[in-house]
């Protein structure tokens, strides 16, 4: 039953008797069943019949699924990768990715082999042989991949390791390559 305050005092009454006639009516007729009765409240204005305010206060699976909102369309945000070679920066998503010179120079190095497994040994030679940064080992090239990698967040997997040779730069439908308007001199 659903009835409210004011609708109550309107006919001269109070929800406490309501509720105490209930139980004397339910006992009438059936002494032996238990009864229980509960005073649903809801914000003055909530709106609509005064049962269905009742069973949405019980949490009834009709009423519930009759005043849950419609969800929200949850919109796609990942837009890809853009590696801009010429400008040297990657766009994650419209938003800048923070590589060091290092990672983007790792990054390019295999973009510009993409599809070849690339050793590290290859890497280093490729990426330390001006002489000017101390030359790492090849377990220095592991550390800069995994940065990179986190710094590409869900587009990591573009940088793959191929177990026991080297890196491999592996192309998806949501990565875009912007090369330079001259050739690069690292293009084979």
């Amino acid at each position: 039953m659903g009835i409210d305050e004011a609708k109550a005092a309107a006919v001269g009454t109070d929800l406490g008797q309501l509720v105490q006639a209930l139980k004397e009516t339910v006992a009438r007729f059936a002494p032996d069943a238990e009864s229980y009765a509960a005073v649903a409240l809801a914000p003055e204005g909530a709106g609509g019949r005064d049962v269905d305010v009742v069973r949405l206060a019980l949490q009834d699976p009709a009423a519930l699924a009759k005043h849950r909102p419609a969800p929200e369309p949850v919109a796609e945000t990942r837009q890809g990768v853009v590696i801009d070679i010429s400008r040297k920066r990657v766009a994650i998503d419209d938003q800048t990715a923070p590589l060091t010179y290092k990672e983007f120079e790792l990054l390019q190095f295999l973009v510009l082999r993409e599809g070849r497994t690339v050793e590290r040994a290859e890497i280093i030679d490729g990426l330390w042989s001006d002489g000017e940064d101390e030359v790492p080992n090849e377990r220095t090239i592991d550390v800069h991949v995994r940065r990179l990698r986190s710094k590409l967040g869900a587009y990591e997997e573009i940088v793959r390791t191929v177990r026991g040779l080297g890196y491999r730069f592996d192309r998806h439908a949501d990565v875009s390559i912007r090369y330079a308007s001259t050739p690069s001199p690292d293009v084979f």
